[in-house]
């Protein structure tokens, strides 16, 4: 689906004015008031839930289909250094350097 120039402003601006409108919601809402425990426990699982959908969908897809490549092969000796208790920063450099040698080859 290709969108005009006008249409994607127009997206965006919704978009902020939607985010908006949340933002000023949920004080309007709730006051001073503490949340109900079961909103915070949603509020609290959001974040990573969000977090592993944009990697997956990052790593796993090529504009409209499913692909392994490069990319994933990178994340996921990450996650496996991470798992190992390796530190973060050696993990991470041990991921780019495995996603730049699979490019760099194939």
């Amino acid at each position: 689906m290709q969108l005009s120039e006008g249409q994607v402003w127009l997206l965006i601006g919704a978009l902020v004015v939607m985010t908006a409108a949340t933002k000023a919601l949920g004080p309007a809402l709730v006051g001073g008031r503490d949340l109900p425990v079961w909103a915070t426990g949603v509020i609290a699982t959001m974040a990573p839930a969000l977090l592993a959908a944009l990697v997956a969908t990052a790593v796993l897809s090529d504009e409209r289909r499913l692909t392994l490549g490069a990319d994933t092969v990178g994340v996921a000796v990450g996650a496996v250094l991470l798992l190992c208790r390796v530190p973060l920063v050696l993990g991470a450099a041990a991921a780019v350097a495995v996603t730049a040698g699979l490019r760099a080859f194939f």
